[in-house]
């Protein structure tokens, strides 16, 4: 059996995020206390008990959702044997991709926290609020997203952020360019194109200071060669070189998240018949059904769904 894994982005998040897996396994529990340490924040109280909209802030969902994947994989390897180099790929949807290089022994754990803080904190601040939008079109193929994005790009900047599963793609930019790409996204039959309750407009030109922002964090960094490829958002293709890596987590905050790609190639010609998720939810998993048919997708975001995969994956 190949398999991947696979860790979520932005929008997994929920209070009460990692607190089972917290109280049933010692090694998931010590991630959350390393997380909470590093940045200087009882961040795990905010997960399990805090307030939705706090959660929500960018700055504080990005190393949320970070350490409840780590401490999903740390359970898995501590409890359960199934280690991080049992699986062929690792990749991340946007902030997930950091999660992923954190699996992979890429950054550790203390310094992924940072740079997410740091990066939630850049992509909130890049833009002023009203100033920029998002837009999900649904049924969409990527040439109708293309369409839509040259006709917005009439009023202003405007671009694909997301290209997430077939039929599924999100737009991103400036308010009124993003609003006029979808009404032609509309206008040419494309089954529902709405705007997107969101904070920032990711993923496009506007992120830039904080593409900046990160640029500098990273240079200071320290970045090792993964112990299993990852699959980055800006390739959709095996990336194991620091640099690259480094470098692509910098475009990667304007560029494109080519998360279907990055699935039909592991399908493909990374031979994955099955992917799990680690941490919250079940956003990619879902998705997988969109991609590439027949594909065995596990949400790893219990103590119970982390035995049953862990004995899946032993026969």
């Amino acid at each position: 059996m190949a398999f991947a894994f696979i860790f979520p982005g932005q929008g997994s998040q929920f209070v009460g995020m990692g607190k089972s897996l917290s109280e049933a396994f010692p090694a998931a529990r010590a991630v959350f206390e390393e997380v909470d340490a590093a940045l200087e924040q009882k961040l795990s109280k905010l997960m399990w008990s805090g307030e939705q909209d706090e959660l929500t802030l960018t700055s504080n969902t990005q190393p949320a959702l970070m350490a409840c994947s780590l401490a999903a994989m740390r359970a898995l390897d501590d409890e359960f044997g199934v280690k991080v180099t049992d699986a062929a790929f690792v990749a991340g949807h946007s902030l997930g991709e950091y999660s992923a290089l954190a699996a992979a022994s890429s950054i550790t754990v203390k310094d992924t926290a940072k740079l997410l803080r740091i990066r939630g904190e850049a992509m909130q601040a890049a833009v002023p609020v009203g100033v920029g939008a998002m837009a999900a079109l649904l049924g969409a193929s990527l040439e109708d997203a293309e369409a839509a994005c040259a006709a917005g790009s009439q009023v202003g900047i405007v671009q694909i952020a997301n290209d997430n599963a077939t039929g599924q793609i999100v737009l991103s930019g400036e308010l009124a360019a993003v609003e006029a790409a979808a009404q032609a996204a509309r206008d040419a039959g494309v089954k529902k194109a709405m705007m997107l309750n969101v904070s920032a407009p990711f993923h496009c030109d506007l992120m830039a200071p904080a593409a900046d922002a990160m640029q500098a964090a990273l240079t200071e960094s320290t970045i090792l060669p993964p112990l299993v490829p990852v699959i980055n958002n800006i390739q959709a293709r095996p990336v194991s070189d620091p640099d690259d890596l480094r470098d692509d987590l910098v475009k990667q905050v304007t560029g494109r998240v080519r998360w279907r790609e990055t699935i039909e190639w592991m399908a493909g010609e990374g031979q994955i018949d099955t992917l799990a998720e680690p941490g919250c939810g079940k956003v990619l998993t879902v998705m997988l059904r969109r991609i590439v048919k027949g594909l065995d997708g596990n949400q790893l975001d219990s103590p119970e769904a982390l035995e049953a995969f862990a004995e899946k994956i032993k026969g």
